[in-house]
């Protein structure tokens, strides 16, 4: 059991995401950074698609009623567990009556104001699934713990850990992560893009924009979308579209010209033209990039998209054989 103590900003019981429902308009939600808690799970012995925490800008506390193991993944918050700094992608031993508390984005000593965590538990939080997921569709009320964000008094559920009693508190390990941050010198986070279907509908100008730009995440962006500031998009030809279906990493521009990136809680049909699509493989670092934070859009084919696919699934194949070695349980 885990009881809320602080819930931050917003905390959310996530999964892998409800997937197979989109023709009922329901959006697959789930975890925004899939790679984080796919690797927070691994950490602590529990399947990919067990339940973790989603939590967003940090300034929660949590209180473990039970001995158990966690890891955390994503950006640093200045976690501490009594006190003691806890790293992203650490596996730790922890006991009845710790406390975990991630500092706020904005508080002395946290080295880099980023979005959000995800937090494992072994055997993961253990609400009841709604149409196959435990992830909390916070727009429709439904899944996660009461449909909603977490609550201070809340107590979570844990499931039985696959772990036996010497790895749940053997020593804290960890592995090398991704690197969460800026990837350019000039601060802006490169994420990779196929143009998308509606990308010759725009000027010549505004499609050399697209990639030059500087593009701002504004503060009106949330698990829906984010919502970037820079140059206007303009189309040759003004005129309303039929309404289309979009994932998660639709570039749609709306008649502002201020671009929108779809995230899990996005709708699943559109009618915005569809500049482009972030790949798959670069999804995580959206679902990291801090509010005000700036982005550049890289234009690459199919073939570039499905090797960093593929060099992702390299990477987790890696930390699965490691941790396997170990005698950690698999992944499914």
């Amino acid at each position: 059991m885990i009881v809320v103590q602080k819930p931050g900003l917003l905390a959310s019981v996530q999964d892998l995401g409800r997937h197979g429902h989109r023709q009922l308009g329901i959006c697959p939600g789930g975890a925004l950074d899939v790679l984080a808690l796919t690797l927070a799970n691994r950490l602590v012995g529990n399947a990919d698609g067990a339940a973790g925490l989603e939590l967003t800008m940090g300034g929660c506390e949590l209180r473990f009623e039970t001995d158990t193991r966690i890891a955390l993944a994503g950006d640093d918050f200045g976690a501490q567990l009594d006190d003691v700094p806890l790293w992203p992608c650490w596996s730790v031993p922890v006991a009845a009556g710790q406390v975990l508390k991630l500092q706020g984005a904005n508080a002395s000593g946290v080295k880099k104001a980023g979005l959000r965590s995800w937090l494992a538990i072994a055997g993961g939080i253990d609400v009841a699934p709604v149409l196959g997921s435990r992830s909390t569709d916070l727009k429709a009320g439904f899944g996660g713990h009461e449909g909603r964000a977490l609550r201070k008094g809340d107590k979570l559920p844990l499931g039985p850990s696959r772990l036996d009693a010497a790895q749940r508190t053997c020593k804290p390990f960890g592995l090398r992560g991704p690197d969460w941050g800026p990837e350019e010198t000039d601060g802006a986070i490169a994420l990779r893009v196929l143009p998308g279907p509606e990308f010759e509908q725009f000027t010549l100008a505004a499609r050399e924009v697209l990639w030059g730009e500087r593009w701002r995440i504004t503060s009106q962006s949330n698990r829906m979308g984010s919502r970037l500031a820079g140059a206007e998009l303009k189309r040759k030809r003004a005129g309303d579209m039929l309404s289309s279906g979009v994932i998660p990493g639709t570039i749609q521009v709306p008649p502002s010209g201020q671009p929108i990136i779809l995230m899990g809680d996005a709708q699943t049909t559109g009618g915005y033209p569809r500049i482009g699509v972030v790949i798959r493989a670069d999804l995580w670092k959206l679902a990291q990039a801090p509010l005000n934070g700036k982005l550049r859009l890289v234009q690459v084919d199919m073939a570039e998209a499905l090797t960093a696919w593929a060099d992702q699934q390299r990477y987790l194949a890696q930390v699965a054989q490691g941790l396997a070695v170990a005698g950690w349980p698999g992944a499914a």
